[in-house]
């Protein structure tokens, strides 16, 4: 199997984004998605990161670098960005894919200046919790509430770890 990590084109967004839509049990919230990360992206405030399987986009993450797009201005600054969108496809979880993306990407961001990252996490989200504190995101930050397009609130607690 041949699995690279890339940056991610506009294209390949927007492709990943529409298997997303394709497989939401509610599509509005990821139709809104998908046109916020191709602005974003764009506009030159963020990057997606693909996981590609032997031609196949199976992960994905996003850093951005104004997180006031997301209404939580203070996760981010000159050297710290904000990381979003950690998905697997299911099939393909838990085999070591997004652990190589992962690393590709904090690659990336040193290469850019960046020396610090941050992420946010759903209390609820125990096994998505385990894993970034694996991955070093131990400091605890705030918690905040974050609302969705379709007007749904959730709370958020956030982290942030060097590299």
């Amino acid at each position: 199997m041949n699995y690279v990590c890339k940056i991610a084109s506009v294209a390949e967004i927007g492709q990943k984004w529409d298997y997303e839509i394709e497989n939401a049990i509610d599509k509005s919230n990821w139709i809104t998605w998908k046109k916020s990360a191709i602005e974003r992206v764009e506009n030159g405030i963020s990057v997606v990161y693909h996981g590609v399987l032997d031609g196949k986009i199976i992960s994905e993450t996003t850093a951005l670098f104004d997180a006031s797009v997301i209404g939580n201005d203070d996760l981010t600054d000159s050297h710290t960005a904000y990381l979003m969108a950690f998905r697997t496809i299911k099939e393909y979880q838990n085999q070591g894919y997004f652990s190589k993306l992962f690393k590709f990407m904090i690659a990336d961001l040193k290469k850019r200046g960046y020396t610090r990252v941050t992420l946010g996490v759903e209390p609820s989200e125990v096994k998505n919790m385990m894993i970034y504190f694996n991955y070093g995101f131990t400091t605890y930050l705030k918690t905040s509430c974050e609302i969705y397009p379709d007007g749904t609130k959730i709370m958020v607690n956030y982290y942030s770890k060097e590299i």
